[in-house]
């Protein structure tokens, strides 16, 4: 019985390896790509949609992915972001692991809301999203809404996880995958986002992923937040984001 589970496992293992791999390689070709292009290629809209040739990628790890993008945004689009979310910012939640449901909680003392499905229509969240999209080589579909947060001096949220712990949101639409988080204002004074296990002397992935928001000293840090599922997402929205 043993020989035979592994014989039927071993197929999908390679498979499950090779598509890693692939993707891997696929990400790598995508870098390289935007290292290539110039700042001149404003003739293409695709390319004007993209930033291409603004953003610039920087590949902090690899095992776990780790990249920051440069020049994600425009000046333009972090503006709109902070100003359609100034007025709905409610205090953040985290997600209560028994009902899925977001509660407050002294681990994030942050305020923020989610871009609405009105919102969502308009050219310039359109854009955001496929750019997210192609940067993440994740589809469109496949993402929530996008969230804005705003952390005031002495505002933070507790080493966590992304992931989800809870059966409800796992039933509701899979696991995320991947995190696109994208700074709003400069200026600030601390509010980094900070791994307390470092990778090298992590024993397992999962300590990996843990993170944090330092609080800053000096400024308030806007900051907005996407996530990638493994299903297609119908305009869902999270109880309870989380920061990269």
């Amino acid at each position: 019985m043993a020989r035979w589970r592994a014989r039927r496992l071993l197929p999908l293992a390679t498979f499950v390896t090779l598509g890693m791999i692939l993707g891997s390689l696929l990400q790598l070709a995508l870098l390289h790509r935007l290292d290539g292009y110039s700042v001149h290629a404003d003739s293409d809209p695709e390319a004007v949609l993209l930033r291409l040739g603004y953003v610039k990628p920087e590949v902090i790890s690899w095992t776990p992915r780790i990249i920051v993008f440069h020049n994600f945004l425009s000046s333009e689009e972090c503006d709109y972001l902070m100003a359609i979310a100034r007025p709905r910012l409610q205090i953040s939640t985290v997600v209560d692991v028994a009902t899925g449901k977001g509660v407050k909680s002294d681990v994030r003392t942050s305020s923020g809301m989610f871009v609405n499905s009105e919102e969502r229509k308009s050219p310039v969240v359109q854009a955001i999203e496929k750019r997210i999209s192609v940067f993440s080589q994740i589809p469109k579909e496949n993402g929530e809404l996008i969230q804005v947060l705003r952390y005031e001096a002495s505002q933070y949220y507790r080493p966590h996880h992304d992931y989800f712990s809870d059966t409800f949101n796992l039933k509701r639409g899979g696991q995320r995958v991947a995190t696109m988080l994208m700074y709003l204002t400069d200026g600030v004074v601390g509010g980094e986002t900070h791994f307390p296990q470092e990778m090298e002397s992590a024993a397992v992935e999962e300590t990996w992923s843990k993170d944090c928001v330092l609080s800053q000293t000096k400024g308030t840090l806007f900051s907005s937040g996407a996530w990638d599922w493994m299903v297609t997402q119908t305009q869902t929205v999270s109880t309870a984001g989380a920061l990269f």
